[in-house]
């Protein structure tokens, strides 16, 4: 598969998951940076924006298998990965699969499980694989994280690991449709007899292997390397950040960054790209200082501002 066939599959999967919800392309975009760089997605916002739906319709429009896992307050990480089951007819215990065992796993609501769950799901988003009594299970080939999560001033909520929330590739939300969309999206609900839409399925399992080798030929000058070093390297410098973007997170910048230009059909990376991602891959990475938290400082205000402060090389 080319840059161009490329960006053709992710137009046509963004407009099929666009058929059965209404969002803005550029989220469906974040989504798609995860699809890319072989990463995983976090999508926090209120409930019934549609973070479900979306999962669910990129499943069906990737043509994956898909599985949903609703976290609780009571999930153990069993629940998530699997468990051993004693056979009675071969006297054995087998190992029956989690929902873990899915090209698109949907974590739903995730950070209403204790920190403990949230934690089983580190090994399969970096690792692919999964290990349950001292034996190493790989995950199906492509595995593709969404989580969902609720705002964390929502009762019931917990924040999620510092570790965890650096394996998602992109954090990004819904928000709430303007007026026109949620009338279209009142149309569509009345156009058909069921609740959920359902949409055609665009591509398969081999084509999606052969999407996320795409990016890897993807072209990054000298330039471009060091600002996004330099851009990783200013938000471990602020004052306002106790925490900032770690080595991981810059190589996600980098990966992110090429994606956006699969995206835009070029077979390179401009300065652009890099700054259009920048918000989503890096401001769910820091970790502010107390007194920033009580100012109310957001991290997507301190990625800003340091998107101004770091000179934009000529390429």
């Amino acid at each position: 598969m080319d840059i161009d066939e490329a960006r053709d599959a992710c137009d046509a999967v963004a407009d099929a998951v666009l058929s059965g919800v209404v969002a803005e392309r550029e989220f469906l975009d974040h989504v798609l940076l995860g699809v890319l760089t072989r990463g995983h997605v976090l999508i926090e916002d209120v409930p019934g924006t549609g973070k479900t739906l979306t999962a669910r319709l990129f499943a069906a429009a990737l043509g994956l298998s898909f599985s949903r896992v609703q976290f609780t307050p009571d999930l153990l990480p069993a629940d998530v990965t699997g468990t051993f089951v004693f056979n009675e007819r071969t006297r054995e215990f087998e190992f029956t699969e989690g929902p873990i065992f899915a090209n698109v796993v949907l974590a739903d609501e995730i950070n209403r499980a204790p920190p403990k769950t949230q934690s089983a799901l580190l090994e399969a988003m970096e690792e692919g694989q999964v290990t349950a009594d001292g034996e190493t299970r790989a995950l199906p080939d492509p595995f593709f994280v969404v989580a969902t999560a609720n705002p964390v001033e929502q009762e019931g909520t917990f924040p999620l690991p510092e570790a965890q929330v650096d394996r998602f590739v992109a954090k990004t939300g819904v928000g709430y449709p303007d007026p026109e969309g949620e009338v279209e999206l009142l149309r569509r609900r009345a156009g058909r007899e069921t609740r959920s839409p359902e949409v055609e399925r665009v591509l398969d399992p081999e084509s999606v292997r052969a999407l996320r080798r795409v990016p890897e030929r993807v072209r990054v000058e000298d330039d471009l390397l060091d600002y996004v070093v330099a851009l990783a390297g200013a938000t471990r410098e602020d004052r306002r950040v106790r925490v900032g973007v770690s080595p991981r997170g810059t190589q996600r910048l980098f990966e992110a960054a090429r994606a956006r230009a699969v995206l835009a059909g070029r077979a390179f990376v401009t300065p652009d790209d890099v700054k259009r991602v920048a918000r989503p891959v890096l401001a769910h990475r820091l970790v502010l200082t107390p007194d920033a938290t009580v100012e109310n400082v957001s991290k997507a205000a301190v990625v800003d501002d340091v998107l101004d402060a770091v000179p934009v090389p000529t390429v």
